[in-house]
């Protein structure tokens, strides 16, 4: 029997709490195209460079421009090599949607800073998840640094290593001397040169940008921030006490350490999908950060007397400009559905994009197959030079379709993407807000369309509201325009089956019953040994199919064993009922 009863207490529901610098961003407008800053208005950019930006068509700042490149120019007011009063800036995290120019946002800060160098050393390295994008961001520091006596270099593997290094250091009499002012990288390039290119120094680097910061932070496992850093900060203390301008690791702030000037280094972070997880954040080592963002968190009262933070908007931020769209299909059709977005809009430049290269390469087939349009594959099947060259043609409108894995998703900059389509539904928010963003860039518009089959609707739609996405709008697609393409796809399928190599090896229909069956496309039959039996098993010895589920085979109907379906259903090539 039970003396008292003793009641569960339940104290206050725990609030999470962001850090002031996340909690409290600097706004950054939205609108791309109202809220142009023209030129003039920000009259701390160099003359030479407003010219430059002139004679390239660029009379206005975009928001996020008009917001980070006085905040940039601020800190280095005073020269490159002694922060504002003497003081290490703090560090900048910029958080804008695709397109929005947040490249050009620390190229031309960064280019002023450093116009009046006497000496050549490291003093800006830009870190880059892909070659593409490398390349991409060396070539608008080019352009911006043409007139003036800066070098930048450019170092991602796509050389030998040697030649990379002719770019970067010259053996001297008396040492080596440093050939390049900016260097681009990707992270595990960079490191191979840390390692092992004699005289490159980063001991005079003053900014370091990262650009897809989130992914950047994702690949922290490579160790390629550490190194950076280590090789950034002098592994001795200042030879004298009171030695100016040189820099050593970090330590506690007090009187005596503020009285002489260290040379700064300014982490510059840029993402479309920049993390506000603290703890991710931290890993960065940022001092004193400051956030700009197109996202705001407002504090509104919950109860009587306390306030808490409302969710922003969205997670993500998308260009105004874009139209999100989700197509209903089912498998057969998904390839048909496809073809009806591209040619019946008959737009000039579109992306396909799928989950893997394997998927690219046997949509890609088909396409080629089905004929009426211009297309290309790009995914990292292809080596570095081949792909330059696939999106120079894309650029230049001689394709019309790319299909492509995730390796164009993140930053790649082409004019005149009008419509993206997600043959393959992404598995992350994060992966469809870089998808999409490939059209709708510098005020543009452009539309999205997702192929969703019945099972992945619900999950897919939820994921983009949980994230604050937009609501997608539901896109039907009437049999009636798919049947005109029926016959086109089935001579496409056929022509693909006559082009594939056919191998007849031992089917085993039962356990106990053996024969030769017709082989599948690019697989073979091989078999080892079990406990109590044979057991057959299915070798891939070429990745490369060239369908995924692409077919109305009649594997059936020819009589093939179920084992042989089964592997022709692998292969894409067979349509069960």
């Amino acid at each position: 029997m039970a003396l008292f009863h003793i009641a569960r207490y339940r104290g206050p529901e725990a609030q999470l709490f962001l850090p002031t610098w996340l909690a409290k961003p600097s706004c950054i407008k939205k609108n791309i195209t109202k809220d142009l800053v023209p030129i003039e208005d920000i009259p701390e950019v160099h003359p030479d460079l407003q010219k430059q930006l002139r004679a390239h068509g660029i009379s206005s700042y975009f928001p996020v421009q008009a917001a980070v490149i006085p905040a940039l120019l601020e800190s280095a007011a005073n020269g490159f090599l002694v922060g504002r009063g003497g003081y290490q800036p703090s560090d900048l995290c910029i958080s804008a949607p695709t397109g929005s120019g947040k490249t050009l946002a620390f190229v031309i800060p960064v280019v002023q800073a450093l116009l009046h160098r006497v000496v050549c050393h490291v003093r800006a390295l830009v870190v880059l998840p892909t070659k593409e994008l490398a390349q991409q961001v060396r070539k608008v520091f080019n352009i911006y640094t043409d007139a003036t006596p800066l070098r930048v270099a450019l170092i991602t593997g796509q050389k030998p290593l040697a030649t990379e290094q002719e770019s970067l250091v010259q053996k001297t009499a008396d040492g080596y001397r440093c050939l390049a002012d900016i260097v681009v990288a990707t992270p595990g390039r960079l490191v191979d040169h840390i390692d092992q290119t004699p005289g490159f120094s980063l001991q005079q680097l003053r900014f370091l940008v990262v650009d897809e910061a989130d992914r950047m932070i994702d690949s922290m496992h490579q160790s390629w921030l550490p190194r950076v850093m280590a090789a950034a900060f002098s592994s001795n203390g200042p030879a004298f006490p009171c030695t100016l301008l040189q820099r050593w690791q970090p330590q506690a702030m007090t009187a005596a350490s503020t009285c002489c000037p260290q040379m700064p280094l300014q982490k510059l972070l840029f993402s479309a999908t920049l993390t506000q997880n603290p703890e991710k954040l931290q890993r960065l080592g940022l001092y004193q950060p400051r956030l700009f963002s197109t996202r705001l968190v407002h504090r509104v009262p919950k109860d009587e007397g306390t306030e808490v933070d409302r969710e922003p908007e969205g997670k993500y931020a998308f260009p105004s400009g874009l139209t999100h769209h989700y197509v209903p299909c089912s498998l057969s059709s998904k390839p048909l559905a496809a073809m009806h977005l591209v040619l019946g809009t008959k737009l000039s430049r579109a992306l396909c994009f799928t989950n893997s290269r394997e998927n690219s390469h046997r949509l890609f087939l088909l396409v080629q197959a089905f004929g009426g349009v211009s297309v290309a594959e790009f995914s990292s099947r292809y080596g570095p030079g081949h792909r330059r060259k696939v999106l120079k043609q894309f650029e230049q409108g001689k394709i019309q379709l790319l299909i492509s894995t995730d390796a164009t998703a993140r930053g790649i900059d082409v004019l005149g993407v009008e419509l993206v389509i997600n043959y393959d539904a992404p598995q992350y928010l994060r992966t469809y807000v870089h998808r999409v963003g490939r059209t709708a860039r510098a005020g543009k518009t452009g539309r999205a369309f997702t192929l969703l089959l019945k099972v992945q609707e619900r999950r897919f739609l939820r994921m983009l509201a949980e994230g604050g996405a937009p609501e997608l709008a539901r896109h039907e697609i009437p049999s009636k325009f798919l049947q005109p393409l029926v016959p086109q796809y089935e001579e496409a399928l056929s022509q693909l089956e006559r082009a594939v190599k056919v191998r007849c090896w031992p089917v085993q229909e039962t356990d106990d019953s053996w024969r030769w069956g017709a082989g599948v496309p690019n697989l073979l039959y091989s078999h080892r040994k079990s406990r109590s039996r044979r057991q057959p098993r299915l070798a891939c010895p070429n990745k490369s199919l060239p369908l995924e589920n692409l077919s109305t085979g009649c594997c059936k109907s020819r009589g093939h064993s179920l084992l042989a379906q089964a592997a022709w259903n692998h292969a894409g090539l067979w349509k069960g009922k």
